[in-house]
């Protein structure tokens, strides 16, 4: 943040200690290393200006949204159930940003990320488990990512490079793109934004060469049934769900947002700075969608109800009939995986399909590979006030996912490798359930009328906060939070997070 209101008390935040002079980007530091200030506008009018320098951290956000694993997820929903499902796409892209603009919120608020609201906020127990099973969650989505890239190389060597070796290259290529961060946040942020187009435009070429049937894609965006589906489309829909809800980006979001210096000492710059968030966050999951629907729209259309003869067929009797037996000669319905899509695509229309497929993937795997690096930072930074830099904080994430990625690679086939895919995705709709539990506490930390842009005129009479548990439920005794000042209580000028007076707890 920077030096503006900084001796004023700031409504619903949750304070540091004092650090004398001006920021300063520590060592091995982070994406917030930098801070963008927000231009000067007339209040109360919209200004294009200020959404451009709020522009940034939503797009960071939704390339999770966009990576290998989604990808993944959005053709076989297709493959498997035509149109059907991309009302569940629609709708788990509404719930991902509903958990989003409140992630957001929670550190425009704070000033603190969600992991370190809960370092505040949980014993240590709980909070190291809830610490290892992000981490879990942010390797299992690295490994998403590590297999998405091999693929990608894979199909663009013409199979020369082998899934392995992709596997291997994906060390390199990581460690490359993080020394972007050096060169200035905006350009940082800029570049992702050149990822994410290329993906938008890969696989935008690949919707209008495949021509979906726009009756029936509206007919499944928007009516919400699945005539016909048994257990593949319900474990399709389920890994939608999972694809898109990222337990790790919640905190993530939270965090990204605190790169811009606002004024919390300000009710209208508070009230401000989440609306165009919201609308830049709302602006990117709308393009992250886009890029979805066209997916599972074109294996919809291209690829439902496919049998491995008709796959075989088409492969042998096109320019690429080196792929035919990629798909056995019978007459089982074909299973698809980002291979097999990128393969199908240039049988149907064409080597060009083929080699624009894995542009696009390539571009998601290395997007998401660094915002899942970003995402493990923030997470040991909140949780254990353990701060890495971010080679080594890479080296232990891009270990712990190339290890088992690399064995299923050399001793197995292609095919496991999807179906490990497919396990990931189910795992995180599971996780993705914690996650948002700890962001319902973590704003119920925040002065709640704040977050719904209700601020009182005058701050409420200090009490100790109690947490509850689930269902609302409150816990026994009164639970006192280290360093927190959500209603100005007075604190101590020593350094270090201190106890807030002992008040009496109002009878609930």
């Amino acid at each position: 943040m920077g030096d503006r209101g900084a001796s004023k008390p700031s409504y619903g935040s949750i304070s540091s200690p004092p650090s004398p002079g001006p920021e300063r980007a520590p060592p091995g530091g982070t994406y917030l290393s930098q801070k963008i200030a927000i231009p000067d506008t007339e209040s109360g009018t919209f200004s294009l200006r200020k959404l451009w320098a709020f522009t940034g951290p939503g797009f960071l956000m939704s390339i999770a949204f966009l990576d290998p694993g989604n990808i993944e997820s959005d053709l076989q929903a297709g493959a498997a159930a035509g149109f059907k499902l991309l009302w569940v796409l629609l709708w788990a892209t509404v719930l991902g940003l509903l958990c989003q603009r409140l992630a957001a919120r929670l550190g425009v608020v704070t000033g603190k990320d969600l992991g370190e609201i809960c370092h505040l906020y949980y014993p240590k127990v709980p909070r190291i488990l809830l610490w290892l099973t992000m981490e879990l969650a942010i390797v299992g989505s690295d490994m998403q990512e590590v297999i998405g890239t091999a693929i990608a190389f894979n199909l663009l060597s013409a199979r020369r490079i082998p899934l392995w070796g992709g596997v291997l290259i994906t060390i390199v290529d990581t460690f490359f793109f993080l020394f972007l961060d050096n060169y200035g946040l905006r350009k940082l942020e800029a570049f992702f934004g050149l990822l994410i187009t290329i993906m938008a435009l890969t696989f935008g070429y690949e919707y209008v060469v495949a021509r979906p049937e726009q009756a029936a894609l509206l007919r499944g965006l928007f009516l919400p049934s699945c005539s016909g589906c048994g257990q593949a489309e319900l474990l399709q829909a389920v890994g939608i769900v999972g694809a898109i809800i990222m337990p790790h980006n919640i905190y993530l979001h939270s965090a990204l947002v605190k790169s811009r210096e606002i004024d919390r000492t300000r009710r209208a710059d508070v009230r401000e700075a989440n609306m165009y968030f919201l609308i830049e966050a709302s602006i990117a999951l709308c393009v992250s969608f886009i890029i979805n629907l066209s997916v599972m729209a074109v294996f919809g259309q291209a690829f439902y109800q496919q049998t491995n003869q008709a796959a075989h067929s088409l492969c042998a009797n096109s320019s690429l009939h080196s792929y035919a037996n990629t798909f056995p000669a019978d007459n089982h319905t074909a299973s698809v995986d980002i291979y097999r899509g990128g393969v199908i695509l240039g049988c149907l229309f064409g080597p060009a399909a083929l080699y624009i497929w894995a542009v696009g993937l390539l571009a998601a795997g290395q997007s998401s590979t660094m915002t899942g690096t970003y995402a493990g930072q923030f997470v040991m930074e909140g949780f254990l006030r353990l701060r890495w830099s971010r080679f080594a904080r890479v080296l232990l994430t891009r270990s712990c996912a190339i290890l088992p990625t690399v064995l299923v690679a050399v001793f197995r086939d292609l095919r496991d490798l999807s179906g490990l895919n497919d396990l990931l995705n189910v795992a995180q709709s599971l996780l993705a359930e914690q996650g948002c539990q700890c962001l319902h506490h973590g704003a119920d930390l925040c002065h709640q009328p704040l977050l719904r842009g209700q601020l009182p005129v005058q701050p409420p009479s200090p009490c100790l906060l109690r947490p509850r548990g689930p269902a609302g439920c409150r816990l026994p005794g009164p639970h006192y939070l280290p360093g927190l000042d959500l209603l100005h209580c007075t604190r101590s000028s020593l350094p270090g997070p201190q106890l807030p007076p002992a008040l009496p707890v109002r009878a609930p």
